[in-house]
Parts: C-alpha cells; sequence; structure tokens
C-alpha cells in the first residue's frame, strides 16, 4: 500500500484522540486560554454534563478577525514568541486544542479585542471551518463547544452519565482555581450554578490560603500546615495536611508547576517519602503544593494533556521537596509525629508519678539538679537495717501498670475446650489489641481488628453471591454527609449495590447524601467517615476494574468500619468465639488490606531461644 499524506481532518481527530478524552478536557483547554489571555472573570456552561454543550466565556484581551481565522489552524498560537520549547510562559503553547476540539464537536468562536468596537466569530464543523462573520459580543471571549463527538460516536461511549461528567468538570475548574486565587471562575450545570469562587483580594499567599480553604474546605485549613523552601532555581510552597488527616487515596493531592496542575510520578513520591513512617498504609494526605521553577529547568513538553513534567534536577527538587514537608511536620505539633521511642514514654511517665509521690510526702525523695534539665528523681534510701536485712518500700506506679501490662483471661468454659480448633484456646489479651491463645506445640498472637475485618467482609461477600440483602439497621435519625459533588455522584453512582449490602443512601440536596440504613453488622461507627471512605475508594478504581473487584473493595471498606477495634478490651468467650470464626473462615490468615492476622511461634522455637535444646 502507498504512503499517502492523511487528510487535515483526520489529524485533527488523530490529535483530539489525544488531548481531548471527554468534556473536563475541553474545558481544561478552554480555560486555560482564558487565563492565558489575561481573564479576571471565567464563567462555564455546561448542557448535558457537557457532551451536549459546553461554553468557556472570558474577559480576557480577545481577538481580532485575524487572529480568529488563525486560531483555529493547527499549530496556530501567540505563545511561543521567541519559538523557544525551552522558555514557555503560558499554560498553553501547541496550538492544538481549537482544531483537535472542533474535528470532533461543533465549535463556534466570538471574540472581541480590548479596544475594538465590533465583535466577531468564526465556526468549524467537522473539521471545516467557515468565514470570520462580525458578531455582538462585549470585550473577551466566547467559545462554545457542541455535539462533542458526533463525528466519532465511539468515544461517546466511554462517557459517564451526565452527573458524573458534571462532577468532572467540577473537579477540573477546582484545581485550576486552586493555582489562580485573584481570577474569579463560574460553573453552571443545565441552568444550575454548582461553582462559584470569587476573585480572592490581597498579596498571592493570602489570597491563595483564601482560594485553598474555598475549594478543599476550612477543615483542611484547620488541619494543616505552611511548607516553605527554595533553591537556586526552584521555590516550594504550599499546604499539607497533619498526619493524623489523610483519606483513602491521593485525588486531594493537588500539585502545580509553575502555575500547571500535573500528576506527576516524582513529586507524587516524594509526598509518600516525606509522610514515611509518620503516616498508615495505604492512607494519603491532603495537600495543595506550588512549585515554581525556572522554565529553563523543567520540560512541559513530555505529555500531550500536559500533565506530567520533567525536572532537569529531579533529585533536587525531590530533596528540597521533602525536606520542606518534614520540617513543616515536624513543627506542628505532637500529634502530627511520634517523637519519643519507649524509653522516652517510660522516663516521662516515671518523672510524673515521682513528681506526684513527692508532693505528697518528700520521705526518701529529693530534688536533683542537673546542667541539662532539673526533675525529681527516685532515690532508694539506705533505710533502717534489722537484722542485717535492707527494708526498701515498693513504689507502684498504676497508670503505667495498666498500659503496658497483659489482661489475662478466665479459664476457658469447657465446652470451649471440646471446640477448639488449630488457633488454640485464648488464655489472655495483650494492650487490647492482640489476642495470646496457646496450642498444643505454639502460642498465637492475633490481631484481633485485622482477624474480625476478614471475617465480615466473608460474610458480606457470600450474602452478595447468594443475592441475599444484607441485614440493615434503621437510623433513628438519618445522617446527612456532606460531600463534594464528584464525592457524591461517586456514591450515588453504587447506590444500588450498598443497599444490598445494607447501606441506604440517597441524594440530598446539591452536595449531600443522607444515609438511612446502615448494615447491622456495623453497630456503633463513624457514618461520615464510613461514607467519606466509600468515595474515596470508588474514585480511586476509575474504569480500569471489574464490577466484581469493585463489589469486594465496598465490601472491604464496610468490613474495615464493622470490625473489631484494635484498643477494645474483650472477655475470654468473645476472644474465643472470634478465634472459632476465623478458624471457619477462607482467606482468614490475612486482613482485607494484605497484612497478617495471627503470628505462630512454636514451642520449639521459644526452647532454642533459652537453649533448653
Amino acid at each position: 500500500m502507498a504512503i499517502r499524506v492523511l487528510p487535515s481532518n483526520l489529524v485533527n481527530q488523530i490529535a483530539a484522540g489525544e488531548v481531548i478524552e471527554r468534556p473536563a478536557s475541553v474545558l481544561k483547554e478552554l480555560v486555560e486560554n482564558a487565563i492565558d489571555a489575561g481573564a479576571h472573570k471565567i464563567e462555564v456552561s455546561l448542557t448535558g454534563g457537557g457532551k451536549n454543550m459546553l461554553s468557556v466565556a472570558d474577559d480576557g484581551c480577545g481577538m481580532s478577525p485575524d487572529e480568529l481565522d488563525l486560531a483555529v489552524e493547527r499549530h496556530a498560537t501567540s505563545k511561543l514568541p521567541d519559538d523557544d520549547l525551552f522558555h514557555i510562559n503560558f499554560l498553553g503553547f501547541r496550538g492544538e486544542a481549537l482544531p483537535s476540539i472542533g474535528s470532533v464537536a461543533r465549535l463556534t468562536i466570538t471574540s472581541r479585542k480590548q479596544g475594538s468596537g465590533e465583535g466577531y466569530k468564526i465556526s468549524v464543523e467537522n473539521g471545516e471551518k467557515g468565514a470570520v462573520e462580525p458578531a455582538a459580543i462585549s470585550s473577551g471571549t466566547r467559545i462554545e463547544v457542541r455535539d462533542l463527538f458526533y463525528t466519532t460516536p465511539a468515544r461517546l461511549k466511554f462517557l459517564k452519565a451526565d452527573a458524573a461528567e458534571t462532577a468532572q468538570c467540577v473537579d477540573m475548574l477546582q484545581r485550576i482555581a486552586l493555582a489562580n486565587p485573584h481570577i474569579a471562575f463560574y460553573l453552571y450545570a443545565d441552568g444550575k450554578k454548582k461553582l462559584a469562587l470569587n476573585a480572592c483580594d490581597g498579596e498571592l499567599p493570602a489570597a491563595r490560603r483564601q482560594r485553598i480553604a474555598d475549594v478543599m474546605g476550612a477543615e483542611f485549613k484547620e488541619n494543616s500546615v505552611p511548607i516553605t523552601a527554595q533553591n537556586e532555581f526552584c521555590d516550594i510552597s504550599g499546604l499539607v495536611s497533619l498526619p493524623t488527616y489523610h483519606k483513602a487515596n491521593s485525588l486531594s493531592e493537588f500539585l502545580f508547576v509553575n502555575n500547571r496542575p500535573v500528576r506527576d510520578k516524582l513529586i507524587l513520591g516524594a509526598i509518600k517519602g516525606a509522610y514515611q513512617d509518620m503516616m498508615m498504609s495505604g492512607r494519603y494526605p491532603l495537600c495543595a503544593i506550588f512549585i515554581h521553577v525556572n522554565p529553563r529547568y523543567v520540560d512541559v513538553n513530555v505529555h500531550p494533556t500536559k500533565a506530567e513534567v520533567r525536572f532537569y534536577d529531579g533529585g533536587a527538587v525531590r530533596g528540597l521537596l521533602v525536606g520542606a514537608i518534614r520540617n513543616a511536620l515536624s513543627l506542628g505539633g505532637q500529634h502530627s509525629a511520634d517523637t519519643g521511642g519507649l524509653e522516652h514514654l517510660l522516663t516521662q511517665q516515671i518523672l510524673a508519678e515521682t513528681e506526684r509521690l513527692h508532693s505528697v510526702s518528700m520521705g526518701p525523695y529529693h530534688a536533683v539538679h542537673e546542667p541539662s534539665r532539673d526533675f525529681r528523681r527516685p532515690q532508694m534510701p539506705l533505710g533502717n537495717h534489722t537484722g542485717g536485712r535492707r527494708s526498701t518500700p515498693e513504689i507502684n506506679l498504676p497508670e503505667l501498670e495498666n498500659q503496658y501490662s497483659v489482661r489475662v483471661a478466665d479459664a476457658p468454659l469447657p465446652q470451649t475446650v471440646e471446640q477448639v480448633g488449630e488457633l488454640g484456646l485464648a488464655k489472655a489479651q495483650f494492650h487490647n489489641t492482640y489476642i495470646i491463645s496457646q496450642t498444643e506445640d505454639s502460642i498465637v498472637i492475633i490481631d484481633q481488628h485485622a482477624a474480625h475485618e476478614r471475617i465480615t467482609m466473608e460474610h458480606l461477600k457470600q450474602s452478595m453471591q447468594k443475592h441475599e440483602r444484607v441485614p440493615a439497621q434503621m437510623l433513628l435519625i438519618p445522617e446527612v454527609v456532606e460531600l463534594s459533588l464528584l464525592e457524591k455522584e461517586n456514591i450515588l453512582e453504587y447506590a444500588d449495590t450498598l443497599a444490598e449490602l445494607g447501606l441506604a443512601v440517597e441524594e440530598f440536596g446539591a452536595t449531600a447524601v443522607l444515609v438511612r440504613e446502615i448494615p447491622a453488622l456495623l453497630g456503633d461507627t463513624d457514618i461520615k467517615k464510613l461514607i467519606k471512605d466509600l468515595s474515596a475508594e470508588i474514585a480511586e478504581w476509575g474504569s480500569a476494574y471489574a464490577l466484581t473487584d469493585k463489589i469486594h473493595h465496598i465490601c472491604a471498606t464496610i468490613a474495615c468500619h464493622g470490625s473489631v477495634r484494635a484498643g477494645r478490651a474483650l472477655n475470654i468467650e468473645e476472644m474465643n468465639r472470634l478465634l472459632r470464626d476465623m478458624e471457619k473462615t477462607e482467606h482468614s490468615g490475612q486482613c482485607n488490606h494484605g497484612r497478617p492476622t495471627y503470628v505462630k511461634i512454636k514451642l520449639a522455637d521459644i526452647e532454642k531461644l533459652f537453649e533448653r535444646r
């Protein structure tokens, strides 16, 4: 077959396949163009989730008739005045967005240049542009996109429901708005206002903090600390959450490089590394991080959607970011990081108890002064000698004893002994978290929460496989859970599946859901946290998971919230019942997150430690 040059409309459709994935992609390209045009106010309107109609209006510099004619040509741009691809100071620069959109939708651009007395418009349909015509419009530009993917109907099958696509558009606009606090952003969907972010006043740092609070919520602002760091070519600023404030996915990590929203692996890895040993596995911090780099030290031309960047010295950027986050967290208070080990904790408790005893009676205690600190230390007296033996008073530390002692269970009932399996009989509970049991030749240590989590999940899965509805408990007062638009749509998309699992949710206002029933096995649980975690899990899956996998993820999240918590005291019957249930449950050797549920130590190995063999 002979080599030939592809027709221009087909070339544009190929380019559109890389750049235009969904309505939110169109919104991103058009809003970034408006920002590059110097807009102070940007309004977005959607119909049918943006599939039927999407328009972006701005009050920027506008375009002349000649510029309008060129704007819809492939690789026509005003953003590379020096033809220098390594000194980019605009969000857009390829000149691909408008012709790509025009190849898969009906595109109309109406614009009036600042200072001009007339406006003009141009239309593009099926890749063919029309003539430039006079049109009525105030200063600025309005771009209208209708019937998205009408030339490529197969692409429409990959789009979600209108509400879900609207939520994606809101999320995209919020990300762009975070980096541009001095610009006002508004979004309307089917005539209803979905987002209103007024321009923030003041200098950039203060305006940025206000915009972060508007987008990410006051709760994040209260549970975050500022970061700042710089070197000769890079400046980092923003807010990061305390380790105690986290989510089930990384979707609330807002990252910007030179005001460009990105999802860069190097930056995400740096954030994960900064929180290492301070945040539980499988949880992610919330953050808004702004990295400003000399344009010559970063390449933004490595991805069609410009969602990834490549740094000239990635190691230096990563080290600077990790250091900034760790330094901020270390200043955020003791509740953000554990700075003391066992020795430190023991010392502090002993000192506190000593101080208390000293205040009651001077007795055998006296003050000791050291250069480093001033505290009271117990001094054992010589005492009174009777018959050559020293009499020493006993010191009781009740708080310390309660915290670190093992609670020994009562003797098991006879019928329990007869039913014992491979996990043996429960003997004690350690730290109200671990069950210690004994078999013929071993000691078994069981993580009570991890074990019960697996049991609960398997029960849920069995009910789903049998098409049985999980027993539900109706709430006396329904719980209202406030969510973002995207989180709400995630929950409502799986409302039927959640109902089968005993969790009845329904829409309640613009950004909330109403929980009427919860699975009976949950008992007393944090419903708001459960709903938010479920939404985060659903958002993390994307479209890559099969329905069965999604259901299992839902079961796992509900099971986690409905399981016996670490820190709960159990009696002997409850401990043995948990062990017997484990013995009858599939995959009970590991919890839903892959952690082991129990560890077995052979008696022979213990005897070797004490050199008895």
